[in-house]
């Protein structure tokens, strides 16, 4: 099987089960419930549970734990989105091409369905895994949380938006980024190590800076696309964080400087998998596929 029909398998392996797992549209409160499906299960690339599947197989890690990283990792990005949405935060009227959930729902609704679904991601992720030790489990479940809270992701939100408006330098641009969109994918690749231990730390290491490095091209990626790209490509609104008068890879640093940027990660990125044979071909594919994606 090729890496892309690897990573086709994969993602539908994801929907199947995330579909299956919020199965619970018919139960009370059914608006809710609903809400968190209409957000999960809106499609998008899913990359973050193909990060965990590429990197578990890199390091030989049981599918079983796999698929309980990848539910709950996509489902705390579900809620991100969901919040991010909202009128307090980029009030986007887009997601995936379709309304946000404040405009499917209404913004109480929206509120809450993503406050469910982290919570539901903790719940997934604390069901007894096969052949993983409650000591292995623990760790998934702290490493989760960090990414996912004040040092992390919702950290790099409340900097995103203290910046608005502010002139900032290519380094505390690159922190605040680190925090909203690299956190999560860190511990995309990073989780699957903890589920056996035979990881070495220079395995762990490898994968560290691999992940730094596509953490940031996709970012940056985003920054040219809100420039160069059309609101039916991206499904969500072009422009909007020029809109917004956000600090962007390209108001910074040009967008020939951004594009260098996004190059010099992509290969910072590569160089950090040497130490992997074919078996780490699908993550090699990913960092291709984030810094050539149109949307």
């Amino acid at each position: 099987m090729t890496s892309v029909q690897l990573s086709e398998s994969y993602r539908l392996r994801l929907e199947q089960l995330l579909a299956d797992a919020l199965s619970i549209e018919d139960v009370s409160p059914s608006r809710l419930h609903e809400a968190m499906r209409y957000s999960a299960l809106a499609g998008g690339k899913r990359i973050r549970p193909t990060l965990v599947y590429a990197s578990g197989e890199a390091l030989g890690v049981p599918i079983a734990a796999l698929d309980r990283i990848a539910v709950a990792v996509e489902c705390i990005h579900a809620y991100s989105l969901v919040h991010d949405d909202l009128p307090a935060m980029d009030d986007d009227d887009l997601r995936r091409g379709i309304p946000t959930a404040h405009k499917a729902f209404d913004e109480a609704t929206a509120i809450l369905s993503g406050d469910a679904l982290q919570a539901f991601a903790f719940e997934w992720l604390s069901e007894p895994i096969e052949g993983i030790s409650a000591q292995s489990q623990l760790r998934l479940i702290q490493g989760l949380s960090a990414a996912a809270g004040s040092r992390g992701m919702v950290g790099g939100q409340a900097i995103d938006l203290a910046s608005v408006g502010q002139q900032l330098t290519e380094k505390q641009l690159e922190v605040m980024h680190a925090h909203k969109t690299g956190a999560l994918i860190d511990a995309c690749i990073l989780l699957p190590s903890y589920c056996s231990e035979l990881v070495t730390e220079q395995q762990r290491d490898s994968l560290t800076r691999y992940a730094t490095a596509i953490g940031l091209a996709f970012q940056v990626q985003d920054d040219i696309l809100d420039v160069e790209s059309d609101t039916a490509t991206l499904g969500k609104q072009q422009g909007a964080d020029i809109a917004a008068n956000k600090p962007t890879y390209p108001s910074i640093l040009g967008m020939d400087g951004a594009k260098q940027k996004l190059r010099e990660l992509h290969q910072e990125a590569f160089n950090a998998l040497d130490m992997f044979g074919s078996e780490a071909d699908l993550l090699r594919d990913i960092a291709r596929f984030i810094v050539q994606r149109i949307k």
